[in-house]
């Protein structure tokens, strides 16, 4: 191809610097005036002539200098937009005004809004709760729930409370703030499968120890369940429930690494690894492979806790593994006390985008296949549900119980009382809040005493929103909540009761035949207790694409 000979204009900034350096030295040089202005047009030019001669960046090559303002304007984007662009309402992944109501109820002041709402409620998606003619008079909005009511130690736990996240994700002065919340308000605080550190332990915050895959706590040298470290931690007083994490929302089937060069001494006590070595969470558990053998497991846990309830977490995959859990529990009379639902849209502090993304079932739907099941059995009254998902108002709550929960979880709602300004920086060691990090000259920025009032006062005015909604509802506690209260708009002329838009079992009815429902006709006869594995029909078809 000819070369042009014609100057491209894209290097005229390039050549004005150039121009501009060596005219100002010149004028610098003869008259004495000072060398602010070459040095500015020298640092220019020798970032143009590095643009130029480096070869990583084809656009730098080619636009030398004003190149740099393009990749500075996309290190910034999230926060333009954040802070320029995004209307209230807009939700990446929290909305403006859902960060703000939980910044006002932290901070315990005026959460109250004007002019009325600035939601679209003739939109597809807008939903609401019906309200009553006759309104109730709850005295008290400290709502809880019985868990493991036929266990030797139940635990009355808060229908609010914070899920799990890691000592290791969060910093210390974090953990610190969240338990002691906890202990001020009378709910739980779940450790993350990174075990229970020392600020953990300090406060005396009401625990739900998480056991992983890394059995972290509880441990081997060789990874492996070590039943004299479990149970050394279970039967700690603080300790009220123990919770094995199957899987998790943001990231199901990943598992995980903790670089060496991150295992702190601190880290290293609270998870039983050693200091400076890669800490690993393996994608499956080496306690058990099979739905017995979890069922199993968990019997054993109680046992060695003293007879704590013992429950498990899981974002909803494959439809027959968690059947398969549930025939294993009508086979052998083993029950979980509890079981979490984790949303595919939860959170977590880095996992690749598809995960995030695109894999595992959001929670609405995965809390309606696990409490249909439950009902469908007859087991739903030996075994709470908690679910966790988004969670960050009253309504967040209510609309989840109408659904079929037990209680709620949240993380980022507790984030966000502890002042997340949502940078999205969380994978990097870089929060600008103090929360996501273990780089102590930021998390020790972070007051204690500040932040365990605001985690407290975002609880309790949460549930004092919930007490509000109950009596306008006509009702009396958060167990009352069922699909009739909440309504959906499908379109712009119609709307439906969760009643009539969800499915929902009759109690016992997968013990009595075909439901009508195509995910349990086609799966729950299919699957088998013995095996987490696919039934043979879909064995087939994965042999072929003929289907």
């Amino acid at each position: 191809m000819e070369k042009t000979s014609t100057f491209p204009l894209r290097y005229t900034t390039y050549a004005l610097s150039l121009a501009g350096f060596i005219t100002s030295l010149a004028i610098s040089l003869a008259v004495g005036a000072g060398y602010i202005f070459p040095t500015l047009f020298g640092a220019a030019s020798a970032l143009g002539t590095y643009d130029l001669l480096q070869r990583r960046h084809t656009v730098s090559r080619n636009y030398p200098i004003i190149a740099n303002f393009r990749y500075l304007f996309e290190s910034i984007g999230p926060e333009i937009r954040q802070y320029f662009i995004q209307s209230d309402t807009e939700e990446r992944p929290f909305s403006r005004e859902q960060r703000t109501i939980v910044y006002q109820r932290a901070k315990n002041v005026l959460d109250k809004r004007p002019f009325g709402s600035q939601l679209g409620m003739y939109e597809e998606g807008f939903e609401w709760m019906n309200h009553s003619l006759t309104p109730t008079k709850v005295t008290d909005s400290d709502f809880r729930i019985l868990i493991g009511r036929h266990c030797a130690k139940p635990y009355s736990a808060s229908v609010f409370n914070i899920s799990a996240m890691s000592f290791g994700s969060l910093s210390a002065n974090a953990i610190l703030s969240l338990n002691t919340g906890a202990r001020m308000g009378g709910f739980y605080h779940d450790t993350g499968e990174g075990s229970i550190s020392r600020y953990h332990r300090q406060p005396g915050g009401d625990l739900v120890w998480e056991i992983g895959s890394g059995y972290f706590g509880c441990r081997h040298k060789d990874g492996s369940f070590n039943e004299k470290m479990f149970r050394e931690n279970a039967t700690l007083d603080q300790v009220k429930m123990i919770e094995v994490k199957l899987s998790q929302g943001a990231k199901p089937g990943h598992g995980g690494i903790l670089p060496g060069a991150k295992v702190t001494p601190e880290i290293a006590e609270a998870r039983g690894v050693s200091i400076g070595e890669d800490c690993v969470s393996p994608a499956t558990h080496s306690a058990f492979s099979t739905p017995i053998e979890l069922l199993e497991f968990i019997d054993h846990l109680r046992e060695l806790s003293g007879g704590k309830p013992v429950g498990f977490k899981l974002a909803i995959g494959h439809p027959w593994e968690w059947f398969a859990i549930v025939k294993a529990m009508l086979e052998t009379g083993r029950k979980p006390d509890f079981i979490v639902v984790d949303g595919g849209e939860g959170g977590t502090g880095a996992a690749p985008l598809e995960f995030i993304n695109r894999l595992g079932m959001p929670m609405t739907e995965a809390l309606l296949l696990v409490h249909n099941t439950l009902v469908g059995t007859n087991l739903r009254e030996d075994i709470a549900i908690g679910a966790a998902g988004k969670v960050t108002s009253a309504f967040n709550i209510a609309r989840t119980l109408a659904l079929g929960a037990d209680w709620c979880n949240a993380a980022r709602g507790y984030m966000f009382s502890l002042g997340c300004i949502q940078a999205l920086n969380c994978h990097t060691g870089r929060c600008p809040s103090g929360i996501a990090t273990q780089d102590p000259r930021r998390g020790e920025k972070l007051d204690v005493e500040i932040k365990s009032k605001r985690v407290h006062n975002f609880h309790k005015n949460t549930l004092d929103a919930l007490q509000n909604l109950l009596q306008a509802s006509g009702l009396r506690h958060p167990s009352e909540l069922g699909p009739e209260h909440v309504v959906r708009r499908v379109s712009k002329t119609e709307v439906h009761s969760y009643m009539d838009l969800f499915p929902f079992l009759e109690p016992g009815a997968l013990l009595e035949g075909e439901t009508g429902h195509t995910i349990f006709d086609r799966y729950w006869y299919k699957a088998t207790s013995e095996s987490f594995d696919a039934p043979e029909f879909i064995l087939k078809l994965r042999e072929t694409k003929l289907r």
